[in-house]
């Protein structure tokens, strides 16, 4: 078998006008919301639920998938920024080093998750039709979908990237990973970022200093497709769909039990491992999990969906 090993260092957006930059990570976020609307369109129409439930529901999920990821990172990852970068918590732009857009980076899908919940909730609240588990038994579909492209753009971004590969026959250096850009300007000597890495990406001796590494985010990637296709199943040809918080539960399961399993693979993010040696990202799976058994097999109902 022939490895397959190759050189990642990519374009990572488009600049616009002076430090504004369109992110490509950005991107795919905006790719993952459009195609969720259009997917719950599709289910909300079989169902016969009106379709004006569907924009502020947007709304909501937008805002509380956004503000719950960035506050779980920074809770969960970098509670550093508190002290020393408090603004770039809510604001796309880093304030360390004068002011520069820095887009959508530092998200935490545990925040994430934890994050729609309670936004559907508060939805739920002021938009009174089915269940709160009805609407999330549906929402979880699109949700999946969307990770695919999250982790895509994680790819992009050259971040959450795996451990080194060895002498495993896939691998991939990430060049602007190992390199900060400050660092990249500091020993090629040139100003612009993205040309800088361009000649270290041809400086042989520069080049032989990063390892190749597993590319984690195209696992997850790759292992979403299958956990979208599964709950797309699960609603579409079976009664499972009618079993309130079955859904939910099973997205729970497949989601984080995934998350688990790549982070064996992934650098982990902050390094305090605690029992059996697991890692941030595996700790916050395990409560999802068992939350997600818990309304797989043992959650009933206590009123009848209307």
């Amino acid at each position: 078998m022939h490895a397959l090993k190759f050189d990642w260092n990519p374009l990572t957006g488009i600049d616009i006008i002076g430090n504004f930059k369109l992110h490509f990570y950005s991107l795919m976020w905006v790719i993952a919301f459009v195609l969720g609307w259009y997917i719950m369109k599709r289910i909300y129409t079989k169902e016969k639920v009106k379709l004006e439930y569907l924009d502020p529901m947007f709304i909501y999920v937008v805002l509380s998938t956004m503000l719950g990821a960035r506050l779980g990172h920074v809770l969960f990852y970098q509670s550093e920024l508190i002290k020393e970068d408090f603004f770039s918590i809510f604001l796309p732009f880093s304030f360390k080093n004068g002011v520069e857009f820095t887009g959508f980076q530092g998200l935490a899908s545990h925040g994430a998750a934890i994050g729609i919940i309670i936004g559907m909730y508060l939805y739920r609240r002021k938009y009174n039709y089915k269940s709160l588990l009805w609407i999330l038994d549906r929402l979880v579909i699109p949700v999946a979908s969307g990770a695919v492209f999250v982790r895509i753009g994680n790819f992009i971004n050259s971040e959450i990237i795996g451990k080194a590969s060895g002498d495993f026959p896939l691998g991939v250096r990430f060049i602007q990973d190992h390199y900060n850009k400050y660092e990249a300007v500091r020993l090629t000597g040139i100003k612009d970022v993205q040309e800088a890495y361009n000649a270290i990406a041809n400086n042989a001796e520069l080049l032989a200093a990063v390892p190749y590494r597993h590319p984690a985010q195209l696992y997850e990637s790759f292992c979403y497709i299958f956990v979208f296709l599964i709950l797309w199943y699960f609603y579409s040809k079976t009664a499972k769909r009618d079993q309130t918080g079955f859904l939910f539960g099973l997205f729970l399961v497949l989601l984080w039990t995934v998350r688990f399993f790549v982070e064996f693979v992934k650098e982990a993010q902050v390094e305090n491992r605690a029992a059996w040696d697991l890692n941030t990202g595996q700790l916050l799976s395990i409560p999802f999990v068992l939350l997600g058994l818990y309304f797989m097999f043992k959650y009933k109902p206590k009123t009848t969906v209307r």
